[in-house]
């Protein structure tokens, strides 16, 4: 893509806005990032009226999993939450029901 020369270049550390859908996948994020992407789509997802979630944290050691789960149990709008199904991921993700 070329750039006139008064164009602005996009700005590489803009926050990226990501469409909210009943599917969150964290393998983009840094670990780091991702109890913060996760209060945010809680957030998000409850605003748009989403009540059924699946969170995509990857099986790996269990850090993201046990991280997600925590927030959840904080959060007072999930009514619960467990393992996805085999075909939605197992132990790699989890179902999340709202109130």
């Amino acid at each position: 893509m070329e750039y006139e020369d008064d164009d602005p270049l996009p700005d590489p550390t803009a926050p990226v806005e990501l469409p909210i859908t009943d599917v969150l996948d964290l393998h983009s994020f840094r670990p780091a990032e991702v109890a913060d992407v996760v209060r945010e789509y809680l957030d998000a997802a409850w605003a748009k009226g989403l009540r059924e979630l699946r969170i995509i944290h990857g099986r790996g050691i269990g850090v993201q999993r046990q991280t997600v789960r925590t927030l959840l149990g904080r959060d007072p709008r999930v009514a619960g939450f467990g393992d996805a199904s085999a075909e939605a991921g197992g132990w790699g993700a989890t179902w999340v029901r709202l109130q």
